[in-house]
C-alpha cells in the first residue's frame, strides 16, 4: 500500500482575521512553507506571518482551476491551502478529493457564508435549502421556489448577473411578493452589508463580488387586496405545507370556471376540494351561488375557510369527511334548480361512483367538469357519462411558463390535464 507522506492542509477562513483560527491550526502556519492563498487573502496572511516572524515561505496565488492542482501535485513537502468557509461546502474541496487521495487531504472548515448569513439575520435556519448558481443556470432554484420553500440561501455568480436572474425568475413565478429578498455582501469581513430589497426596488448600482442571496417566506396576509376578478395567482391561495402544489393550477381552473358556465343562482359541489381554489373563485364570480366544498384531507376544512376569508367569500358548507358518507347521508338535500359540479382529487371508482350517484338528482343543463390526469381514466369516465346521457366535450390543457435563464428564455412544461365539461341533456 503506497504511503503518503505530504498532507494538504485545507483552511476554511471567515474573515481576514488569522487569530479567528483555531491554536491548532495557527500552529500549522509555523511548520509548513508551502501556502497557497487567493488574492483577496494574500495580503492579510503575509502581514500575519509577517508579524509573527515566521520566515522562508513560498507563496502561491491560487484559483480553482487546473494551474492550482499541478501546483499541487509538483509540491513534495506539506502544504496550506486557504479556502472560504467550508471547503467541503460548494468550495474547493470537491475538486480536491476528485484529483488527490483521501489519505493526503486534511480539512478545517470555517463557518458557511449561509450559516453566518442567517446568524447576522436572526433567523433559523435548520430547514434552509442551499442551491449554488455559480457556473450553472438557475434550475435547481427555480425547482425549489415551485415548491415554496421556506428559506432558500443562494450563492450567486457575479460575472453572469445573478442577482437580476433570481429577482425575475421570482416575477415569473408570481413569487416576488412572497419573499423577502436579502442581499448579503463580504459576510464575515470588514466591509460585511445586509440589505433587506424590496421588490419594486431597482437592485443597488455598487455591489460587491462577494455576495450570496438569502430568500425567506413571508407570512401571506389573511385578507388579500387588488386581486383580480378572475384568474387568481395560485400563490394568493394557501394550501398544505407539505403539499404545496396541491392545488388547480391558474391555467388549468381558468378553463374549469369557464366550462361551468356559472349561473347567478344556484348551487356548485366542489368535490376533492383540496385548498377550494375552484370553488372559491367561482363565489367570487357569482356571490349568490351555494358553494359546498367537500375533502377527506386532514385540515382541508381550516384550510378553505382562510382562503375564503383571503378572498373575502362565504362558502355555504365545508365538509372534511370522506365524499361517499357525503352522498350517502347529505347528497338528496344539496341541490337547487341550477346545479354545478366539480369532481376533483380522487380515484376512478370513486369518481365513478359520484357521476352514478349525482345523476340521480341532476337536472336538463347541470354541468358536471372534471379535471383528469390519464387516459385510462379519461375514456372509463367519457364512456359512462355519454351512457347516463350527457352531452360531453374534452380539452387536453398543456402550458408552458416562460423562464429566464442566462441566454434568454426556457420554456418550462405545466403537467398536461385532460378536461371533460358534460351537459345533461
Amino acid at each position: 500500500m503506497k504511503k503518503f507522506k505530504r498532507k494538504i492542509h485545507v483552511i476554511g477562513l471567515n474573515s481576514f482575521k488569522i487569530e479567528d483560527l483555531s491554536l491548532d491550526v495557527q500552529e500549522l502556519f509555523y511548520k509548513v512553507k508551502n501556502i497557497a492563498v487567493p488574492n483577496i487573502y494574500m495580503n492579510e496572511i503575509k502581514s500575519w506571518i509577517s508579524n509573527k516572524c515566521m520566515e522562508d515561505k513560498n507563496f502561491y496565488k491560487s484559483r480553482s482551476n487546473l494551474d492550482l492542482i499541478n501546483w499541487l501535485k509538483l509540491r513534495n513537502n506539506d502544504v496550506i491551502l486557504i479556502s472560504r468557509g467550508d471547503p467541503l461546502w460548494y468550495g474547493i474541496g470537491r475538486i480536491l478529493l476528485n484529483n488527490f487521495s483521501k489519505e493526503e487531504l486534511f480539512f478545517y472548515p470555517g463557518k458557511t457564508c449561509l450559516q453566518l448569513a442567517f446568524s447576522r439575520l436572526k433567523k433559523s435556519w435548520q430547514d434552509a435549502k442551499a442551491v449554488s448558481i455559480h457556473g450553472r443556470e438557475t434550475n435547481e432554484l427555480i425547482k425549489l421556489l415551485k415548491s415554496k420553500e421556506k428559506a432558500i440561501g443562494i450563492l450567486t455568480d457575479p460575472r453572469n448577473n445573478n442577482l437580476e436572474l433570481i429577482r425575475q425568475n421570482l416575477r415569473e413565478l408570481d413569487l416576488e411578493n412572497s419573499y423577502e429578498f436579502w442581499l448579503c455582501e463580504e459576510i464575515g469581513f470588514k466591509n460585511e452589508r445586509i440589505r433587506l430589497i424590496s421588490h419594486i426596488e431597482s437592485l443597488p448600482e455598487v455591489i460587491s463580488d462577494l455576495n450570496i442571496v438569502i430568500l425567506l417566506k413571508k407570512e401571506i396576509s389573511s385578507i388579500e387586496t387588488n386581486l383580480p376578478l378572475f384568474g387568481i395567482s395560485d400563490n394568493s391561495f394557501k394550501t398544505f405545507s407539505d403539499r404545496p402544489n396541491l392545488l388547480t393550477k391558474r391555467e388549468i381552473r381558468i378553463q374549469l370556471l369557464a366550462d361551468l358556465e356559472l349561473p347567478e343562482i344556484g348551487t356548485i359541489l366542489d368535490i376533492g376540494s383540496g385548498s377550494g381554489t375552484i370553488g372559491l373563485e367561482a363565489l367570487r364570480l357569482r356571490p349568490k351561488l351555494r358553494l359546498i366544498s367537500i375533502d377527506k384531507r386532514l385540515g382541508s376544512q381550516c384550510l378553505v375557510k382562510e382562503n375564503a376569508k383571503k378572498l373575502g367569500v362565504a362558502p355555504t358548507k365545508i365538509i372534511e369527511s370522506d365524499v361517499k358518507q357525503f352522498l350517502t347521508n347529505d347528497l338528496h338535500n344539496s341541490f337547487s334548480d341550477s346545479n354545478r359540479v366539480v369532481i376533483g382529487g380522487c380515484d376512478k371508482e370513486t369518481k365513478i361512483e359520484i357521476i352514478e350517484a349525482i345523476s340521480k338528482f341532476l337536472k336538463r343543463g347541470d354541468i358536471i367538469v372534471l379535471p383528469i390526469i390519464t387516459y385510462e381514466v379519461l375514456q372509463k369516465v367519457s364512456n359512462l357519462l355519454k351512457q347516463l346521457n350527457y352531452e360531453t366535450s374534452m380539452n387536453l390543457i398543456q402550458t408552458f411558463k416562460g423562464l429566464s435563464i442566462s441566454e434568454g428564455t426556457r420554456f418550462e412544461p405545466n403537467n398536461p390535464v385532460f378536461i371533460i365539461k358534460a351537459k345533461k341533456k
